[in-house]
């Protein structure tokens, strides 16, 4: 990467295109072909060109250095001002751990920065190094867009699959040990669900906006991909009502388990109650306790609580409360 630049590249509108170093970045020219320059937009070099020569929008510039985004779009004079997310595929992270990219998109130039590496764009590059690149800017904006669409259907169906795996669980086996799992899924659902409804709206107006250079079937298109994003915002819904099914099917098991426990307490309470009542009574140390000189009395006493427990217990049975 020399200068924050990470790549500069003029498409020649065949699908191919040439890589530019920064020198000839700087002395780039509307009529040597489409231009997109990829910048890191932490680096001092990326912003001083971004901001004194590249001569988009001062408002546009301010977008592409922003460091923290929502997805949005923007139309300024004919042209885009975008801001996606896209799912976080690189090695060792988390997908839910959205990556930003910011873009600048006329007719004759393109500029997107970044923080963190996107495989969307390494999808278009090597798309242009086998010559089946964009060859627009139109198509350019369509085939970022569908990479960044594309790219999260392996993770929202792997969510979904994780989801069914963890309602079968929850009725087959012991609650207790989905809790983990349950909080991982919801964490993940919740994130990317997060960005993708503002990047749903910003793709809504894209579709609507009146933008010269966009054909009809550019927004047909564009409406394809919306319905897309749409539909994987439906499915983590769905992942998220099923979680919350599956918790108050660990709720309810939870209960039931208590309940049982507290009833089963209850009928031993209940049996011992009386008994230990009079075990309790005759076992006070005072003077004139009835039996205290007989040597047949607690055998006799004995038999009155086995006598009595039996009464109790014919009783709850009688009455279906065991």
């Amino acid at each position: 990467m020399e200068n924050g630049l990470v790549h500069a590249i003029i498409m020649d509108k065949n699908g191919g295109a040439k890589n530019i170093n920064y020198e000839e970045l700087l002395n780039y020219k509307e009529e040597d072909g489409i231009l997109w320059a990829h910048f890191d937009y932490s680096s001092k070099e990326a912003i001083e060109w971004i901001n004194d020569k590249s001569g988009i929008d001062p408002i546009a510039a301010e977008a592409l250095l922003e460091e923290e985004t929502r997805p949005r779009t923007t139309i300024l004079d004919d042209n885009i001002l975008l801001a996606l997310r896209g799912v976080n595929l690189n090695p060792d992270s988390d997908p839910e751990d959205m990556i930003s990219i910011r873009l600048f998109i006329s007719p004759t130039m393109i500029i997107s920065t970044k923080k963190r590496n996107l495989l969307s764009v390494k999808d278009i590059l090597e798309m242009l190094e086998h010559k089946k690149g964009p060859c627009s800017s139109a198509e350019f904006l369509i085939s970022i867009l569908d990479r960044l669409t594309c790219r999260m259907e392996g993770t929202i169906d792997g969510m979904q699959d994780r989801s069914l795996e963890i309602e079968e669980l929850a009725i087959e086996s012991n609650s207790y040990e989905l809790g983990s799992k349950i909080s991982t899924i919801r964490r993940e659902a919740i994130a990317i669900r997060r960005y993708l409804s503002p990047q749903r709206e910003a793709m809504f107006r894209l579709y609507h906006e009146k933008v010269t250079w966009l054909s009809e079937y550019d927004r047909i298109q564009l409406q394809e991909i919306n319905n897309q994003l749409i539909r994987y915002i439906e499915e983590l819904d769905s992942i998220n009502d099923k979680i919350a099914l599956v918790l108050d099917e660990i709720a309810n098991k939870t209960s039931e388990q208590i309940n049982k426990r507290m009833y089963f307490l209850s009928i031993i309470s209940a049996i011992f109650l009386p008994l230990g009542f009079l075990t309790g009574l005759l076992g006070v140390n005072v003077g004139g306790i009835p039996g205290a000189e007989n040597s047949s009395a607690f055998a006799i006493f004995i038999i009155i609580l086995f006598i009595l427990g039996t009464i109790q217990f014919y009783l709850l049975k009688k009455n279906r409360w065991i």
